[in-house]
């Protein structure tokens, strides 16, 4: 789960939101079997909040292709490399999703399709959510997954590093009860659009003087 924060004026709030998803790890009763994880990290400093300063800063493009897309691509390939897979043998995919364009744009580059990255890319309709975002596409994607489905998983954070998970959908999703609590794109459709007026409130972006 996160909460982002954006100066006022700045892209982050057009694209930037808040949201998260909790997800019970064990080895009983398992609907997704996590097969490997990856990891790729380097020293980006491509977003970061100096000490004492309400707002972080970014570094504007060069959060792109040295920051998301080496750490992304990176991660992808050695997981894929290390599982002897190719993106055809996943039925969906779900990347780190700051915006709608760089993990479309990834995915491609990596030889994902549109369809596969298509029920966990969340980002056009909710905003980023930070930490939150790729744990939102996967509970979206398990929703709709069925037994033997395979995930493909990479995430990014700042600073920077990535995270890849090669997950399969198990037997044990057919008894699962999906109905006790709502899916993530029934939560989309329940929305209540707010002004900026409201949402600087909620965001505490004015403070009266005392």
């Amino acid at each position: 789960a996160d909460t982002s924060q954006g100066a006022p004026g700045d892209a982050l709030e057009y694209s930037a939101s808040a949201g998260g998803a909790a997800f019970l790890i064990g080895s009983e009763n398992i609907i997704a079997k996590i097969n490997r994880t990856m990891s790729f990290t380097t020293d980006t400093p491509d977003f970061w909040r100096r000490e004492g300063q309400p707002y972080p800063s970014h570094g504007g493009r060069f959060t792109g292709e040295p920051a998301y897309f080496k750490h992304i691509t990176s991660a992808a390939k050695m997981m894929m490399e290390e599982m002897g897979t190719t993106p055809e043998d996943y039925k969906f995919a779900v990347f780190h999703q700051p915006n709608g364009k760089f993990p479309t744009r990834v995915a491609a580059q990596l030889g994902f399709t549109p369809e596969q990255i298509e029920k966990g890319l969340l980002t056009p309709y909710i905003g980023n959510t930070y930490s939150g975002a790729v744990p939102l596409g996967l509970a979206s994607v398990l929703d709709v997954a069925n037994p033997g489905d395979r995930i493909f998983v990479t995430s990014y954070g700042s600073g920077a590093g990535s995270d890849a998970f090669d997950i399969t959908v198990t037997d044990a999703i057919k008894d699962f009860k999906r109905s006790a609590a709502k899916t993530v794109a029934e939560r989309m459709a329940n929305t209540v659009e707010i002004d900026y007026a409201k949402y600087a409130v909620y965001k505490e972006k004015i403070v009266l003087p005392e």
